[in-house]
């Protein structure tokens, strides 16, 4: 069977990868000129199973509230006047109650789990090099309160095999000494079996490994529309880089366009939950005070990972901007986040800059199985987790494109809905 994949970011090659181990002629479509470019091109870099939690919790709403009046603020919020944006704020605050955090958050950890397997599996087979440690992360609070509401948390999802050690102050400068001569901490939660990694640098090499398997690659090239007759998807509809049309046929297709899935079905009827939020990220060159562990400050929405003799320090959320421009003020509150949780990572006024959208629905609960649409399949919706979830994701997806059970307990889309 030919299966189109769109979008060449950390899922779609993952697909990809899987589609072709299990016989499949697959043809990968992106618009830019090679694969991870786009919201995978410099995430946070972790693969946090330890933090496979939804967005949308009790208490999101007020920290949302926080981020409208302020815009210093991780969390900003800029409300417009399209509907899309209201629509899923409403379904967001439903999944802010507690029984959907519980449903939400089990469904992400499951898909953690077994995306991190799927992850260690593919580096054993293929010895991909993507700057990855397994030094673990550790996750650092300055207020009680907050440390207390994340020990609840891990308490959920120790079931799943998901391992989350309390830490007093003392245990964390001794797991990290780079935070020495930061905020104060109250304490900490240490995920000892969390890795991290180069998103963008295993993507291009899976992808190497994906053309070296057979996998076609139409790069440089628009999807512009679906191809859809009598509620079947036939192909998709290109622009190429010198802007001529055509069209590339498919028997089934896969949507792993992110943010941009919406926009290209909802022509056809599916509406997808899908939004974009905000982020950034910073990368520089490690400094002698760098940490080797993984960060995560929960409080202010940032992690910093070191990959290599390099430094990347991730965070933000905005909900309601809708273009990838760095802007300058965001820039400099994540360095001034970064200087306080530890003043010498390295050479952070000679950072590099980037922006991206992460593709959110309300429960950050990923989008994966069939469309409305016969043929059209979904893949999307990761969020923040993109490159956690990235191995599970595809996994999942070419079981049920077989035609087979879910292996764990995960809310597919059987194409009822979306």
């Amino acid at each position: 069977m030919h299966i189109l994949v769109l979008g060449a970011g950390v899922v779609g090659i993952t697909t990809a990868w899987h589609l072709r181990q299990a016989g499949h002629t697959v043809s990968v479509i992106d618009r830019q000129a090679a694969s991870a470019l786009e919201t995978s091109f410099a995430n946070g870099g972790q693969i946090s199973v330890s933090h496979a939690g939804p967005w949308a919790t009790p208490q999101a709403p007020l920290i949302g509230l926080r981020g409208w009046v302020d815009s210093r603020a991780p969390v900003r919020f800029s409300p417009t006047a399209n509907h899309r944006q209201w629509r899923w704020m409403a379904a967001f605050l439903y999944e802010c109650l507690p029984g959907r955090v519980r449903r939400n958050t089990d469904a992400l950890a499951r898909l953690a789990v077994s995306s991190q397997a799927e992850l260690r599996q593919l580096q054993r087979t293929l010895q991909l090099s993507y700057d990855q440690s397994d030094s673990g992360i550790l996750h650092v609070f300055s207020d009680r309160r907050e440390l207390e509401r994340a020990r609840a948390r891990a308490a959920w999802l120790a079931p799943h095999g998901i391992r989350l050690e309390y830490c007093d102050p003392a245990r964390c400068l001794e797991i990290e000494p780079a935070l020495a001569g930061g905020r104060t901490l109250a304490g900490g939660l240490h995920a000892p079996n969390d890795e991290v990694g180069d998103a963008h640098l295993f993507t291009q090499a899976l992808a190497r490994a994906c053309a070296d398997a057979g996998v076609t690659f139409h790069f440089e090239t628009t999807v512009e529309a679906l191809d859809v007759h009598e509620n079947t998807v036939r192909g998709v509809a290109v622009r190429d880089a010198r802007g001529v049309r055509g069209l590339l046929r498919g028997e089934q297709v896969v949507c792993t366009l992110g943010t941009h899935t919406r926009q290209l079905v909802e022509q056809h009827g599916p509406r997808p939950a899908l939004y974009p939020i905000k982020g950034y990220s910073l990368t520089f060159a490690a400094g002698p005070g760098a940490p080797h562990v993984s960060l995560t400050d929960e409080e202010h929405r940032i992690v910093l990972s070191r990959l290599g003799d390099r430094v990347r320090v991730a965070g933000m959320a905005e909900l309601g901007g809708h273009t990838v421009t760095v802007e300058p003020e965001r820039v400099e509150l994540l360095k001034t986040l970064t200087r306080a949780l530890c003043p010498d990572a390295g050479d952070i006024e000679g950072a590099e800059a980037w922006a991206g959208l992460r593709p959110c629905t309300p429960g950050n609960v990923p989008l994966i199985g069939r469309s409305r649409i016969n043929g059209l399949w979904y893949n999307t919706g990761h969020g923040s987790l993109g490159w956690t979830l990235s191995c599970g994701s595809a996994r999942l997806l070419a079981e049920l494109m077989a035609g087979r059970e879910p292996a764990f307990d995960f809310p597919v889309l059987t194409g009822r809905r979306h």
